[in-house]
């Protein structure tokens, strides 16, 4: 993977109608956040969705290619990721309808938060 600053620039002015996402680097490419949840990746001047087995659908039908890489023994592993449609590399408006629909996909595959504790302690053990 690989991440260009520049690119990463492009990414923020071209989703500012998602409202604030951060990038942050992660193994040579980046991670793109909103709310606190990744639901792009960046490598090689690629945008790569997060999607689930409908957006995914949409994408591939909108000519999009799936995020894979070779691992160490030589087999393609394929990750839920994948690419931002060409046609809407020139169009902000569409690129944030792409994306919003990852952003959900992040949002309803994040694991539960854990509860927090509230203080109490049970029961004591006083006596024997």
């Amino acid at each position: 993977m690989a991440y260009d600053p520049e690119f990463g620039a492009w990414v923020r002015e071209h989703f500012a109608g998602l409202g604030p996402i951060e990038i942050k680097r992660m193994f040579g490419g980046a991670g793109v956040y909103a709310d606190g949840r990744i639901f792009a990746l960046l490598d090689d001047g690629v945008v790569w969705l997060k999607a689930d087995d409908v957006h995914s659908e949409r994408l591939v039908a909108a000519g999009a290619r799936q995020f894979s890489f070779p691992t160490k023994t030589g087999e393609t592993m394929a990750m839920a990721y994948w690419s931002m449609p060409e046609a809407v590399m020139d169009d902000p408006d569409e690129a944030v309808a792409w994306a919003r629909q990852s952003v959900e996909v992040a949002a309803r595959k994040a694991p539960a938060k854990p509860r927090r504790k509230t203080g109490l302690k049970g029961p004591s053990r006083a006596g024997g």
